[in-house]
């Protein structure tokens, strides 16, 4: 059962919280992710549950250690009150030094706070050549300017 805030959410808040996440994504501080959410959120990923910051530390912090230059990206979908679809998409590659794009779709449950409440996601991993790479910005924050998913086609 959903938990509605009595207040909708905007699309300028939704578009602006994604941002947010998607910058705190890539730092790669686990630390920092958790932070944005709720401190029981439930994440489902991949089929695995991650309930608590704990856990989401502990998921992120081994997820780094696998997804080498991991960057990322989120792009607002749709928003409904509390709840927000988010189209995402990153590019990692192994210890071996196999290139991978992963894409799929969030659906986010936001709390009264604002914090991220239940993250879902379906995504799946593609192996890519250096060469089909889109996202080559320096680590840390997505360039502001750089194409969002839908302009990279994605």
């Amino acid at each position: 059962m959903v938990n509605y805030p009595e207040k909708e959410t905007s699309i300028t808040s939704a578009r602006s919280k994604v941002r947010e996440f998607e910058d705190a994504w890539n730092t790669r501080n686990p630390e920092v992710v958790s932070l944005y959410c709720a401190e029981d959120s439930l994440w489902q990923d991949k089929g695995r549950v991650i309930l608590g910051r704990q856990e989401i530390v502990s998921f992120l912090t081994g997820k780094w250690k696998q997804e080498l230059h991991f960057r990322h990206m989120k792009e607002l979908w749709s928003v409904q009150r509390n709840l927000l679809t988010i189209r995402v998409a990153s590019e990692w590659r192994t210890l071996h030094n196999n290139w991978y794009r992963t894409s799929g779709t969030e659906i986010w449950e936001l709390s009264d706070a604002g914090l991220l409440q239940k993250r879902i996601i379906c995504a799946i991993d593609t192996q890519i050549s250096s060469d089909e790479r889109l996202f080559w910005w320096p680590f840390g924050r997505r360039p502001d300017g750089h194409l969002n998913l839908s302009q990279l086609h994605l």
